[in-house]
């Protein structure tokens, strides 16, 4: 699982679709491939183990022209990094191609069943599962009797596929008999919609829509999307054809490139400075000397009842919660707990009505802290949401919460998200101090400390030279430790993370 494009409109899918993974590299992978389908029903299909680049060396060989077509960047899950387990998967004798994300748990079963009446498998995948079992619903139908309309055989039959399916999934579909038709699916595993002229497209995330589209369409779990050149409709398992509500994309091309840097996480490191003041921006109010949050949802009155705060997330998002929680029990004096995502969905903690809840996550699809939401949320508990994604599942699903708004993320380990987290915690123990203890002057104080950070952060920047002499002085050093007290302690930790996931040197924090 990785990354997903698809597009359907009037000009060659090809260039979108290898752009658009480009743009998905960010995330990692092993192997790509496209699919693309003209108006002669030609499916043709290009994979390569490897680079993105070999991919495309293919493509200016072959020059596919089909107008609609689906892409995928692939980190493999179910069998090695192959060209033959590269994406995209046919179905049946090809009445199918498709693109996944996600893992499906009972795939072993289904695989047994389809051979059973004669699918042949080429590879080891999960994902090759699904696009046989698409076709297997087609030939259910087929032999069923009067078929519907066209497009209520497609829809009928990855409905029926899906409902067969157990763990998540995010499909890009398309089929040989339908042209200009792409269908998008999913359930665990994000996909938006870019609404065009004459033209929509797919994406596993915004990114690739950038400088493409500004309209979009962030679909939801059991929603099924079927796009052609002019139309999009969206469905529901549940409820049938529903209205989309289309947002805003603010994300432009130059977002998603790295600015001139040698790397995005290059780029996102000199980025933190105005990171930081957009997740502030509009946020702290002189008059009142408190910050001011619109989407938590929940009236002032409701918020002086809480007495506890817990607070969930993963990785880096943990780090940023562990000095939340030095900063709200110390400037607003309750007791917080940071729980591991992961831990805490399995976990039943007593939990009083007077405890707030938190899910912090940069992505807002992070899968242990969405499942631990949902497990909270089924027993009861209102959540809120701290994440930077908008659209994004757990921002949808929370009950409501804080946007960053530091700008995308793209390179793999988290820099400016970690810093403003942390900033939304700070204006998180303001806000609930001055509902309670902290007097007008201590949250001026605290306010005009946050609105210095950004320029400390530039001043701390401009030593980037020594950092680096300093780096290539200890490059082969085979251990490092990192040291913090108090709220310093969750940076070193972060430190290590920082460390370990770039360089594969080991490091510890400590405090």
């Amino acid at each position: 699982m990785c990354g997903i494009v698809g597009y359907v409109g009037k000009d060659p899918a090809v260039d979108f679709l290898l752009e658009g993974l480009r743009r998905l590299e960010y995330r990692g992978y092993d192997s790509a491939g496209i699919a693309t389908l003209d108006d002669r029903r030609y499916l043709h299909v290009l994979k390569s183990a490897g680079r993105i680049e070999t991919l495309a060396d293919e493509v200016r060989k072959q020059t596919p022209t089909g107008a609609t077509g689906i892409g995928h960047t692939r980190w493999a899950t179910h069998g090695a990094p192959t060209e033959s387990n590269a994406h995209p998967h046919l179905g049946g004798d090809g009445v199918v191609a498709l693109v996944h994300n996600g893992v499906i748990e009972n795939h072993a079963s289904l695989r047994e069943r389809l051979a059973a009446v004669g699918y042949e498998f080429r590879s080891q995948t999960d994902s090759e599962v699904v696009a046989h079992l698409i076709a297997e619903s087609l030939r259910q139908i087929d032999r069923r009797g009067p078929a519907p309309s066209p497009k209520d055989r497609l829809i009928e039959a990855v409905e029926l596929a899906v409902a067969q399916l157990q763990g998540t999934y995010g499909l890009a579909i398309l089929f040989r008999d339908a042209p200009e038709w792409l269908i998008g699916v999913r359930l665990g595993s994000p996909l938006v919609v870019g609404i065009g002229d004459g033209v929509h497209y797919l994406a596993s995330d915004a990114s690739p829509l950038a400088g493409h589209t500004d309209r979009i369409v962030y679909l939801a779990d059991h929603q099924l999307a079927l796009l052609t050149p002019d139309g999009l409709e969206v469905r529901h398992r549940d409820h049938g054809r529903i209205r989309h509500q289309i947002e805003s994309l603010e994300l432009d091309a130059a977002d998603v490139g790295t600015g001139g840097y040698d790397h995005y996480m290059l780029k996102e490191i000199f980025d933190q400075p105005e990171a930081l003041r957009n997740t502030m921006r509009g946020r702290l109010s002189d008059d009142d000397a408190t910050a001011v949050f619109g989407g938590l949802n929940l009236r002032p009155q409701e918020l002086r009842q809480v007495r506890r705060l817990l607070i969930t997330a993963c990785g880096t998002s943990w780090h940023a919660s562990l000095v939340g929680e030095y900063l709200i029990e110390e400037y607003a004096r309750l007791p917080v707990e940071v729980e591991y995502a992961s831990e805490l969905r399995y976990r039943n903690p007593p939990l009083e009505p007077d405890t707030l809840l938190f899910a912090v996550t940069q992505s807002g699809e992070t899968a242990d802290t969405l499942a631990a939401l949902r497990e909270l949320k089924r027993k009861g508990h209102p959540t809120l949401a701290i994440c930077n994604v908008v659209g994004s599942t757990i921002a949808q699903e929370a009950n409501g919460g804080i946007y960053l708004h530091a700008g995308p993320e793209i390179g793999v380990a988290s820099t400016k998200a970690y810093t403003s987290q942390c900033l939304a915690m700070a204006m998180l123990a303001l806000y609930f101090g001055r509902l309670h203890h902290l007097s007008y002057d201590q949250g001026r104080h605290m306010i005009d400390a946050m609105r210095r950070l950004p320029d400390a952060v530039e001043e701390a920047l401009q030593t980037h030279e020594v950092t680096r002499r300093i780096a290539e002085r200890y490059a082969d050093a085979g251990n490092f430790l990192y040291l913090g007290r108090q709220m310093n302690f969750p940076t070193a930790l972060e430190g290590a993370l920082k460390l370990k996931e770039i360089s594969y040197i080991h490091a510890e924090g400590y405090p």
